[in-house]
């Protein structure tokens, strides 16, 4: 279960939410708070994985309260005034949520809690997102629904993950680990340590410089370089040996 803790001084806006959360048989509305102070006492209190919580409130406002916490948990800024979002961000917030939360905008953000978190804990792995899936990414200011189907390259960057697709380049605060175990192996080839690529979008192969590994040519130019241990599972994607 996802733990989501909802903070909002107005008690209709926490309803809601709760209300559109409860759609979710995986998620678990763990507490709700109306102010900054509450909400630090429910996060010193008790494991939680995603905070939705409003910026304008009395005492102890959203920006002020996510400065307090820093990365113990993620939070989606859900807030009636779309001016804040570049301190959000500057606070490294997980998501935006313009008020009022509409059911799609919610799952574009639940969907890439799962994503990024990479449940560990349960007993079985998550299905692949299907190629029609649609990740909320942020491109400078502004924010596309990018299809999985239309991102060709995934590449590890310290502790984000680089996103490549046809609208450009983005990123997503995980592991890219956490991304494999989203992908669909028969659509995504893991090309190394560091690299995954869409199958469809390889032009062309090439031996590499070390024997017996490969270089990689996307349609847009970019070359990847494969391991040893992957260009063997390359080749049989391939059907290169039987």
């Amino acid at each position: 279960m996802l733990k989501v803790l909802i903070v909002d001084d107005e008690r209709l806006a926490r309803l809601e939410l709760v209300r559109l959360l409860g759609r979710y048989d995986n998620i678990e509305v763990v507490g709700e708070a109306a102010n900054g102070k509450e909400a630090l006492e429910a996060v010193a209190s008790q494991a939680i994985d995603l905070v939705f919580v409003d910026i304008k409130m009395p005492e102890l406002n959203g920006l002020e309260f996510a400065k307090a916490v820093g990365d113990q948990v993620h939070f989606v800024f859900c807030t009636a005034y779309s001016d804040y979002a570049v301190d959000a961000y500057e606070l490294n917030a997980f998501d935006y949520i313009v008020k009022p939360v509409s059911p799609a905008r919610l799952d574009a953000v639940i969907n890439k809690a799962w994503l990024t978190r990479g449940d560990t804990a349960s007993e079985s792995q998550p299905e692949p997102l299907p190629d029609e899936h649609g990740l909320l990414l942020k491109f400078g200011h502004e924010f596309n629904i990018v299809r999985i189907a239309e991102i060709y390259r995934f590449e590890s960057v310290g502790n984000h993950v680089a996103v490549y697709s046809n609208a450009g380049k983005s990123y997503l605060h995980t592991t890219l680990s956490k991304v494999e175990s989203r992908l669909n192996p028969n659509h995504y080839f893991k090309a190394s340590r560091s690299e995954i690529v869409r199958i469809d979008q390889i032009q062309r192969l090439e031996e590499g410089m070390a024997p017996g590994t490969f270089c990689v040519y996307l349609n847009d130019g970019s070359e990847i370089e494969v391991s040893r241990r992957q260009a063997q599972h390359l080749r049989k994607a391939f059907s290169l040996e039987s």
